[in-house]
């Protein structure tokens, strides 16, 4: 640092480390700081705490230098789907004329973006790679392996002696075996989540071991897809763990014998996800039953349960605030119509293809339960009325979701525009009787509204947007498929938008240059947008487009029959900040492959 810098020197490195702190975990934040001088560098990398790096690479030897390079993590995540590099430091040993070269580069350390290095070897994260991670984090408190397939129960036992203030483990893809998950639950009594999705190699004896070791701690419990794990493990987690607040079940191998296990030992239970087709309206009774504590339930996929499920859960379960029934195709409005009448603080409710749920059941729960998010999903025997006791009933919602519900028209939505005033999000994709009406109405109704998506509604056109330009200071819009917009409804938008972020135009037949003219002139801090299958966007467009969106991060414009070569390279040399720009292959010049090989993303290759 040049020049005379009292307060660099004055400063010890403990309240410097303590601003780093109160930075609020950005990355970017952290490594502008490392960039400062070498004692920042080293202060910086004494704070940090949290990384998250692929694993398909030379994991092992990425370990040791992670560990080596911040000595305070303690939260950790490795997934082996996603890329990473070997630091070329470990590779060959470097010059110091190289080293000095490389400082400033090394200063970013770009783990968690996965750019620690260039020379790429083939070779997943294994038990040496946990070892060593053992060694050098022994205060690390979460842990996630994502698709580590290498590791076996001799790592996860390192990370067992040494990491004993571990509270979250996440196996997901792992082929442990049971005496690594018996060690953690032996060493890593301050356990409190864990889970087990895809661990093939587990059976009811790792998960009894473990639950016998953190029946204090755990908390939080997910199994999916373990074919060994079966209802002797959920009773030793019902006999030990009687603190357990979550759980998470898809497996066809647990039977009510193990649900009813878990809400007797369980009281506790806050939350309960269940895709496990072998367990029938016995197990959830037990629910209703014993676990009056609980605030969420979610059934999915194809399973048995009939309303006298829900009666029970009606009756019980009085805290319930967060409601899934997807594919339930047993339970009728008998079961909302239960739900209503006995959970009267239910904020979220999400029907998905239900199919003998109708409209009755809807009205019962918007004339009871103050809902502020309701998502209504493949729903075709619902109609208006249900919609309009949610308008008058549910003044606190905020988001609503309706999807291929082909009975609900203009009538509905502007009942819940004219009573649901607080909406920040609306989703509508597929309901064709929705048009301009009920839009204009949300425009004119819900000041607050950030986040509209209006996919394939192909009866609303530019009357809809000029209401929605007028009054809704939108951030996030979706229009994919909305075949009547024109330039003349995309306009209202830029100029009544500015604070647009993401917006997708895809598939409009009628959109051309004026629309992108009109958002590089109002929309700056756009930074995702797609213009795919718009045959009238040319490069001219684009070229006025990003004149005034320098923020763009992602585009995405393929078979879009006007744009070339010209216009991919003006996207590129205009933003510097872009991420991925999507396109077909032949319309890139070998200059820009060559100087922006990295954002390009090819749908459509030439053969």
């Amino acid at each position: 640092m040049k020049g005379r810098d009292l307060i660099n020197v004055l400063l010890p490195d403990e309240l410097i480390a303590e601003v780093f702190r109160r930075l609020g975990g950005s990355k970017a934040s952290c490594d502008a700081c490392a960039l400062v001088c070498r004692r920042w560098l080293g202060i910086e990398r004494a704070c940090r705490r949290h990384v998250r790096i692929g694993a398909n690479g030379d994991a092992d030897r990425l370990m040791e230098a992670l560990v080596r390079r911040f000595s305070g993590l303690q939260s950790i995540c490795v997934d082996e789907r996603l890329p990473i590099s070997c630091p070329s430091p470990l590779v060959a040993r470097m010059t110091p004329r190289k080293r000095h070269a490389k400082r400033s580069s090394e200063a970013r350390s770009t783990l968690e973006n996965n750019e620690f290095g260039e020379n790429e070897v083939v070779c997943s994260i294994s038990d040496a790679g946990l070892a060593a991670l053992a060694n050098g984090c022994k205060g690390l408190e979460k842990l996630s392996l994502i698709w580590c397939s290498s590791i076996t129960s001799a790592g996860l036992s390192s990370i067992a002696e040494s990491c004993k203030s571990l509270r979250s483990l996440d196996l997901q893809g792992c082929y442990v075996g049971d005496q690594g998950l018996i060690a953690i639950g032996e060493s890593c009594q301050l356990l409190e989540d864990l889970n087990l999705c895809f661990c093939e190699g587990l059976t009811d004896k790792g998960l009894a071991g473990l639950a016998k070791g953190c029946a204090n701690s755990l908390r939080v419990l997910g199994i999916a897809a373990c074919a060994w794990i079966t209802d002797n493990s959920l009773k030793a987690v019902a006999s030990h763990c009687s603190s357990l607040e979550s759980l998470s079940l898809d497996s066809e191998f647990i039977k009510n014998e193990g649900i009813i296990a878990i809400a007797e030992g369980c009281q506790s239970l806050r939350a309960l996800k269940l895709l496990c087709r072998n367990v029938t309206d016995e197990g959830l009774q037990a629910v209703g039953s014993f676990c009056s504590s609980l605030e969420l339930l979610a059934l999915y996929s194809f399973q048995k349960f009939t309303d006298r499920s829900l009666y029970a859960i009606g009756k019980g379960c009085k805290n319930l605030r967060s409601l899934t029934l997807s594919d339930c195709y047993f339970l009728s409005d008998k079961s909302l119509e239960t739900v209503a009448a006995g959970c009267t603080g239910l904020t979220y409710l999400e029907i998905n293809g239900c199919h003998n749920i109708g409209t009755l059941g809807l009205e019962s729960i918007g004339r009871s339960c103050p809902l502020s998010e309701l998502a209504l999903l493949y729903c075709q025997r619902i109609r208006n009325s249900a919609l309009l006791e949610i308008g008058r009933g549910c003044t606190l919602l905020q988001a609503l979701h309706l999807v291929d519900c082909l009975s609900i028209d203009d009538e509905a939505l502007c009942e819940v525009a004219q009573g649901c005033r607080n909406l920040k999000k609306l989703h509508v994709r597929r309901c064709y009787e929705i048009g301009d009406k009920g839009v204009i109405a949300v425009g004119q109704n819900c000041k607050l509204l950030r986040d509209l998506s209006l996919r394939y509604c192909d009866r609303v056109g530019d009357g809809a947007l000029i209401a929605i330009g007028q009054g809704c200071p939108l951030e996030h819009l979706n229009l994919s498929g909305c075949h009547q917009i024109t330039d003349v409804g995309l306009t209202a938008i830029a100029r009544g938008c500015p604070e647009l972020i993401s917006l997708d135009v895809s598939v409009l037949q009628n959109l051309g240059d004026i629309a992108l003219a009109a958002l590089g002139e109002g929309c700056h801090v756009l930074k995702d947008i797609v213009i795919s299958h718009c045959p009238q966007i040319t490069d001219a467009g684009l070229a006025h487009l990003v004149r005034g969106c320098t923020q763009l991060e992602t585009i995405q414009m393929v078979y879009c029959p006007s744009i070339t070569s010209a216009g991919v390279a003006t996207v590129i040399s205009s933003c510097n900040h872009m991420k991925k720009v999507q396109i077909e292959k032949w319309k890139v010049s070998n200059r820009t492959m060559r100087r922006s090989a990295a954002v390009l993303s090819f749908l459509c290759v030439e053969l």
